[in-house]
C-alpha cells in the first residue's frame, strides 16, 4: 500500500509537512495546498516558498494546481519543472468551497464536462510532466460520476485520486463506496482512494472491501493522529497489537512534534495572535488523541496569551495519556 498525505489549505504547508516527515516518516507522497496560477503569474511568493526544494527535502512532494484555464496550468507546470525540478503535478477537481466552485474551479469544473474535456486535451497534449487528478464524483448526484469517468478514461492520468462525495456534501454524509467500486470497475487509470479514514479500524475495513486498491490518501485523519499511517503499516505487517499509540514513547513524539511546529511557526509569524491561531487550529484536530481532553480543549480555545497556552499544554501532556482511536 502507498500512503499519501492530502493537502489542506492553510494547514499542511511546508512547516507542517517537514515536521510530520521528521517525526512520522513513511509517507509515500505529500501533496501541497493548491497553487492558483492566473494571467499575471504562475506562482505567488507564498506559493514559491512552499514548494522550494529546500523546504521539501527528503519528501516526495507533489504540487497541486487549481485552475480551469489550460494556459495557466501549463505555465505553472512548466515553471514547477524547469525552476523547481518537479516531474509530477496534481489537478484539483475536488475542492468543494463555494468561492472556488462559483468560479468554475475545483469540484465546480465537474459541472462543465465539455470545457473540462477541452482542458484535459490541451494539458495532456502539451504538458511535460506527469499529471494526476484529485476529484469528487460530481456536483449534486453520485450518478454524475459515470460520465466523469468516461471523460477521464480518454486521457493517460498518472493516477486518479477519488474522494467519493459530491460537491454539495462538502465533508458531510459518508463517502459513497458503491460509486468508488464503480471507479474500480471502470477506470482505466491507476486509482487512489481518499475519504474519512481516521482510524486503523477504518483503514482495515477499506482494505477488506477494496483489496485491489494500492493507494490511499489521508488528510484529516493524519491531522487527528499523525502516527496513523505508521499504525496502518503495522497492520499491513500483521503487527496491529504492537502499535505504540498510547505509550510513553508515542506521547513524547507528539510533544516533540508539537514543539517543533510551535518553534517554527513562532519564527514565521508576527505576534502572539497569529501563532495562537495556528496552534489552536492544530489542536482542533489533535486534542482528541488524549484522555479527558474536553476540558483542555475549552481552555485552549479561550486562551489569549502564549504563557497561558504553554501552561495548558504542559498540563495536558503531564496529566493525560494518549488513547487508541
Amino acid at each position: 500500500m502507498e500512503f499519501y498525505f492530502a493537502p489542506l489549505e492553510g494547514i499542511t504547508g511546508y512547516i507542517y509537512r517537514s515536521a510530520h516527515h521528521a517525526f512520522y516518516p513513511g509517507m509515500d507522497k505529500y501533496f501541497t495546498p493548491f497553487l492558483s496560477p492566473n494571467q499575471n503569474r504562475a506562482l505567488n511568493p507564498k506559493e514559491m516558498k512552499d514548494i522550494m526544494q529546500e523546504h521539501n527535502q527528503g519528501m516526495h512532494t507533489i504540487p497541486q494546481i487549481l485552475t480551469n484555464q489550460a494556459e495557466y496550468f501549463l505555465r505553472a507546470a512548466a515553471e514547477l519543472k524547469e525552476k523547481y525540478g518537479y516531474e509530477e503535478v496534481n489537478l484539483n477537481l475536488g475542492c468543494p468551497s463555494g468561492t472556488v466552485v462559483s468560479k468554475g474551479k475545483g469540484a465546480g469544473f465537474l459541472a462543465k464536462p465539455e470545457e473540462l474535456d477541452a482542458f484535459l486535451e490541451q494539458i495532456f497534449e502539451k504538458a511535460d510532466v506527469r499529471v494526476s487528478v484529485k476529484t469528487r464524483i460530481g456536483m449534486a448526484k453520485p450518478e454524475e460520476f459515470y460520465h466523469i469517468l468516461e471523460l477521464f478514461n480518454k486521457y493517460p492520468l498518472h493516477e486518479l485520486i477519488v474522494h467519493p462525495r459530491v460537491q454539495k456534501d462538502f465533508y458531510k454524509n459518508k463517502p459513497d463506496w458503491d460509486m468508488f467500486a464503480e471507479a474500480v470497475r471502470i477506470s482505466r487509470n491507476p486509482l487512489c482512494y481518499n475519504g474519512d479514514i481516521f482510524t486503523v479500524a477504518e483503514y482495515k475495513k477499506f482494505r477488506e472491501t477494496f483489496p485491489s486498491v494500492e493507494r490511499v490518501m489521508i488528510g484529516r485523519g493524519l491531522l487527528v493522529n499523525p502516527a496513523l499511517v505508521q499504525e496502518a503499516e503495522l497492520l499491513e505487517g500483521g503487527m496491529e497489537e504492537t502499535a505504540e499509540c498510547g505509550s510513553a514513547a508515542a506521547k513524547k513524539t507528539i510533544r516533540n512534534f508539537h514543539d517543533r511546529l510551535y518553534a517554527q511557526y513562532r519564527e514565521e509569524l508576527s505576534g502572539e495572535t497569529p501563532l495562537l491561531y495556528k496552534m489552536k487550529e492544530l489542536w482542533s484536530y489533535m486534542v482528541c488523541l488524549f484522555t479527558d481532553y474536553e476540558k483542555y480543549w475549552k481552555k485552549i480555545k479561550k486562551v489569549s496569551r502564549l504563557c497561558d497556552y504553554n501552561e495548558i499544554i504542559r498540563r495536558l501532556f503531564t496529566e493525560q495519556e494518549l488513547r487508541r482511536l
